[in-house]
């Protein structure tokens, strides 16, 4: 039996690595999407290595929206250091010194009282250099994209086998079809008489062999050979995308459409109600398999 490589769009992976002080944590989340749209949610630290991720998951995925949260914890020694507004600390200063004054108060300002504006002294930290993490992202990342597209093709491979049991239902019933439109010039035939004789009231002798000629002429203008053919030939080709290693998601999507107007078309030319009836039960099975397609890669 084919291997089923069908791919679905929705997925979620998360993978997460660490080394010495640094942990990274990866979670990636597939959404359907005509296109690629890759949407990352990084820390500024890596800005510099936005285009070389989107690069990364590009190769690894062609459809999709692609959201990507990279998470780095980094415990790693860094240099501190202070800055001092020494502006904001003359203005505070001054204030203090109006208040002494106005008061005429004996206090004095103590550093403390200056620190406790707490805009005076403002922690600065070091950029840490990524290129040290990076390597480490990078595995945790092709782990993520690893585990996406098992996920993916996990989901693809349960909407394969729902195809499938569709596939067959739609056979089965283009079967029956088939058996009907075959007994379709005797029905149109049995109508023909039956009409006559009512509005003739059975005076008139029926013609047998011109009722035959009508009803043959309204067998060939209902005539949906060549609907079934078709249908058949687009189920095959549905089928062997199932099983292409190729991306089938429009492509599948187009053979729906011609399957619908093929049950249009033979709904519009048969006027037998069980053969209405069928292709009703028919649409409603093409609308389900079309709301699955919309899910694969």
């Amino acid at each position: 039996m084919k291997k089923k490589m069908l791919k679905s769009m929705t997925a979620f992976a998360r993978a997460e690595k660490s080394i010495d002080d640094i942990n990274t944590v990866i979670e990636i989340r597939s959404l359907n999407s005509k296109y690629l749209d890759v949407i990352l949610k990084i820390p500024p630290s890596l800005y510099s290595y936005e285009e070389e991720i989107k690069k990364i998951i590009s190769n690894n995925l062609s459809r999709g929206r692609i959201e990507v949260y990279i998470h780095v914890i980094d415990n790693s020694e860094e240099e501190k250091s202070y800055e001092i507004d020494f502006k904001t600390a003359q203005a505070y200063y001054n204030a203090l010194m109006k208040i002494i004054n106005h008061f005429k108060l004996k206090d004095e300002i103590s550093l403390d009282q200056l620190l406790n504006s707490g805009q005076i002294l403002k922690l600065e930290q070091i950029q840490k250099d990524s290129s040290k993490a990076w390597p480490l992202i990078k595995d945790c990342l092709n782990d993520a994209i690893e585990s996406i597209i098992s996920m993916r093709i996990k989901e693809g491979d349960t909407i394969a086998k729902d195809f499938e049991n569709r596939l067959l239902f739609i056979e089965n019933q283009m079967n029956d079809i088939a058996a009907l439109a075959k007994d379709l010039p005797c029905v149109y035939q049995n109508k023909l008489k039956e009409k006559i004789t009512v509005l003739t009231q059975g005076v008139i002798e029926i013609d047998e062999s011109r009722i035959a000629q009508e009803a043959a002429f309204l067998a060939d203008k209902s005539d949906i050979s060549e609907e079934i053919v078709r249908i058949n030939s687009h189920i095959d080709q549905f089928r062997n995308l199932i099983y292409s290693n190729e991306q089938s998601g429009r492509k599948l999507n187009f053979l729906l459409q011609e399957l619908s107007r093929e049950f249009n078309t033979i709904g519009a030319k048969t006027s037998s109600i069980d053969i209405s009836h069928i292709i009703v039960s028919l649409k409603a099975e093409q609308e389900k398999i079309r709301e699955q397609v919309q899910n694969i890669e």
